[in-house]
């Protein structure tokens, strides 16, 4: 059954998510939770945070997104149906330096909600899968910017945070009316 997303203005949104040390059987089973709940909301990735729990813990799958994107994961460019859905645990990334690319993104914590946002195209990124097992991916578009998007749920900064401020100005009405509903939510 699908976990509740949090929606933007919850605290638990800005919380740095502790790293995760114990990879075991209910480590695997919210992980496969998050991944049910990511397809169920018809997402591409989706953090911890995102459904209330602070921890070091993302899940992605890119399969049947229409977008330009490579990837080498541990030396290998394997399929993305053997790898995906991919959880990454406790995740440290390593932009490309000079590599920026501007996109637009949205965000299943802001139903509706859509801006652009400049992230490095290039990223490697050293992560755990849900079993311990360690993992070094490079990639680049979509899936860097997922990546970069999750990992920043990770640490409690929202993609609203990364975008020019004209940007978020013209957004800020419906920002402002998604944290109205957010607290009235809070208080039922």
């Amino acid at each position: 059954m699908p976990l509740p997303i949090v929606h933007y203005d919850d605290p638990i949104l800005r919380k740095k998510g502790e790293k995760v040390k114990n990879f075991d059987t209910a480590l695997a089973r919210f992980a496969a939770e998050m991944i049910e709940t990511m397809h169920a909301a018809g997402g591409i990735g989706l953090a911890a945070q995102q459904v209330g729990r602070a921890v070091q813990l993302c899940v992605v799958d890119l399969r049947g997104v229409h977008a330009e994107f490579s990837w080498r994961l541990d030396g290998a460019q394997p399929p993305l149906e053997l790898f995906m859905p991919m959880v990454m645990i406790n995740p440290r990334i390593s932009p490309e330096p000079l590599t920026e690319a501007t996109a637009e993104e949205g965000c299943l914590s802001f139903p509706d909600i859509r801006g652009d946002v400049a992230r490095p195209e290039i990223i490697v990124v050293k992560f755990h899968d849900e079993h311990g097992i360690p993992h070094t991916l490079h990639c680049d578009g979509l899936f860097a910017r997922c990546i970069q998007h999750e990992a920043d749920h990770l640490n409690g900064v929202l993609f609203i945070d990364r975008m020019d401020k004209k940007i978020l100005a013209a957004l800020e009405p419906a920002i402002g009316e998604l944290k109205k509903q957010t607290r009235a939510a809070a208080k039922t």
